[in-house]
């Protein structure tokens, strides 16, 4: 896999990518965990306890506000393998696809283990965070595709019939390599999302995602970076579907006020990947700022917390972290652990070759992000 030239950063570059990084990836947390407080009740009944515009602010998910699911969990590892990827290039030995399956794999092993084995030296520092232990209603196709060492392929896909959003929801990282083109980008995200999901319409919905996070992280519009990813999948074959629900994402903006009714239309009311994509490219064309468009995204009869996590992270990487709801944010768990990840991937993506190379053994980074 070969990619663009690397990129020349200067200072305001820096920021501004830093800023959009910790936006996509806080973004994508907070709508988690506003949709968390959602799953599994109906609008009906979301509207009687909440009050008639149904869920507006963090609700009690998993005995605390702010909790995540597992969307954001294996959205952190997909981060922590892009950056192992970056550093084990140094040995010659680049495959992003396998180091993105060993992140996922560790991820897996969280859902299995009590805590993480202090005896590993190659785990890096994300998969001792305890936290991440919890389980947090992970998708079965990932639980399955993940549940041996054996690398799923487009020729040899996980679960060939899955369509549920399980790839979709971890797959926005993708879209902030922005030193890529986006064919390369939409190539890298389909892969690996492959390994867990086999069917066309999840994988080329991951990533329909990864070439639209990439295009608002490069400063482009929704609007245009939607166009972008329609032009990547519409050659690609199976790729009908996704494109015909990212065309309806478009067309809806110009049918009315934006309500629940017309998320649902779009595919949110179900848990599969082209609806939930579709449902979140509108709330964050439609939203009048972030609260808005998550306040649309989880207010339906579907699995809010997907819906929620991609256009977070969507209405992140446009606006970036100051445009988060700062209450939201604050509560947010695992904060800290998202904030240090969203850092470290800024700086080894424009600042990599101070940070390690060929001859570098020692460095405290690759204590942190092992080669191995």
């Amino acid at each position: 896999m070969t990619t663009t030239a690397a990129v020349v950063w200067g200072r305001t570059e820096q920021q501004d990518f830093r800023a959009r990084v910790r936006g996509c990836l806080l973004g994508g947390a907070v709508g988690d965990a506003l949709g968390a407080g959602a799953a599994g009740r109906p609008l009906a009944e979301l509207r009687r306890v909440h009050g008639p515009e149904g869920l507006t602010e963090l609700a009690v998910a998993y005995g605390r506000r702010g909790a995540v699911t597992a969307a954001t969990q294996m959205s952190l590892f997909t981060v922590d393998g892009l950056i192992r990827a970056q550093v084990r290039r140094d040995t010659g030995a680049w495959h992003p696809p396998t180091d993105i399956h060993r992140a996922h794999l560790r991820w897996a092993a969280t859902q299995r283990d009590w805590g993480p084995d202090e005896r590993r030296r190659d785990l890096g520092w994300l998969a001792r965070e305890e936290w991440l232990y919890a389980r947090r209603d992970p998708a079965r196709s990932c639980l399955t595709g993940l549940g041996d060492d054996i690398l799923g392929t487009l020729d040899r896909p996980k679960n060939p019939a899955a369509t549920d959003s399980g790839a979709l929801v971890r797959s926005a990282p993708f879209g902030l390599l922005v030193g890529w083109e986006p064919q390369l980008v939409c190539q890298l995200a389909v892969e690996c999302a492959a390994q867990t999901h086999g069917d066309p319409v999840a994988y080329l919905s991951a990533g329909a995602l990864a070439v639209v996070v990439h295009g608002l992280a490069r400063g482009d519009s929704v609007d245009g970076a939607v166009r972008t990813a329609v032009e990547q999948l519409a050659p690609r074959p199976g790729g009908t579907r996704v494109v015909e629900a990212l065309e309806a994402a478009l067309a809806a903006v110009r049918q009315g006020m934006p309500d629940a009714e017309r998320v649902t239309a779009l595919g949110a009311g179900e848990d599969r990947a082209e609806g939930q994509l579709a449902a979140a490219v509108y709330c964050a064309l439609v939203g009048e700022d972030v609260r808005h468009g998550l306040r649309l995204a989880v207010n339906h009869d579907g699995p809010s917390a997907a819906t929620g996590a991609v256009t977070g992270a969507l209405l992140g990487a446009l606006h970036g972290e100051t445009a988060l709801p700062p209450a939201w944010v604050a509560e947010l768990e695992g904060r800290a652990t998202v904030l240090e990840l969203a850092d470290d991937f800024a700086m080894e993506m424009t600042q990599g070759a101070a940070l390690h190379g060929p001859g570098e053994t020692t460095s405290g980074w690759l204590d942190r992000y092992p080669r191995g």
